[in-house]
């Protein structure tokens, strides 16, 4: 097996991303399908026919993957879901044992902006949480999510929806006190980010 589409494949799994298990990055790589394509000239991989990639706890299937590489060595992993199907991957969180999975008719990711982004019945479950849209676009690098609806085909249909499920931080613990009058109200989003202080 050639070795850049080890290195490759690994990209399309997000192996790099905030969220992944840190130590799949050394966990051997098991790669399946029907067929596999290699052209080194033109710095693109085919693999094709219900493909399966496996490397620790991330998995993805899909019905095709492309593979391509730019002249400074940035790649570009594509993943297709068969006609009707959805493709799909899950990875373990690091130091948690939660999961983040996900599906959509396309997947890509791209090593120079370490984006992730999914098109067409797109949906990412991040632990207990859960985003569905038509396009989901997602920064491995700040953790930023931007979840589109699309557009209807219908004129009878109502407009499409983003759909969002965040699962209260504190499930199963004491709620807390309230805030004393005239105190400051500190709050946080999920990504701990502090909301700017009120003007005065």
């Amino acid at each position: 097996m050639n070795l850049r589409l080890a290195t490759l494949t690994l990209c399309l799994l997000a192996s790099h991303c905030a969220f992944a298990e840190k130590a799949d990055r050394d966990k051997p790589l098991q790669i399946e399908a029907n067929k596999v394509s290699i052209d080194d000239a033109k710095k693109i991989q085919i693999l094709e026919g219900d493909v399966v990639l496996i490397k620790g706890t991330m998995i993805l299937k899909a019905d095709r993957v492309v593979v391509t590489e730019d002249q400074y060595g940035f790649q570009k992993g594509t993943a297709f879901a068969g006609k009707g199907g959805l493709a799909k991957f899950r990875q373990k969180r690091e130091g948690r044992e939660e999961y983040i999975d996900g599906e959509a008719e396309r997947i890509e990711y791209n090593t120079n902006s370490e984006v992730l982004e999914l098109f067409h019945r797109a949906w990412v479950k991040n632990g207990e949480d859960q985003l569905k849209g038509d396009y989901i676009w997602y920064d491995t690098v700040s953790e930023k999510y931007l979840v589109t609806a699309g557009e209807s085909h219908d004129p009878k249909a109502p407009p499409p929806r983003v759909r969002i499920t965040v699962q209260p931080k504190n499930k199963g613990s004491q709620p807390e006190q309230p805030t004393a009058r005239g105190e400051r109200l500190d709050l946080r989003g999920a990504g701990g980010l502090v909301a700017p202080p009120a003007r005065e």
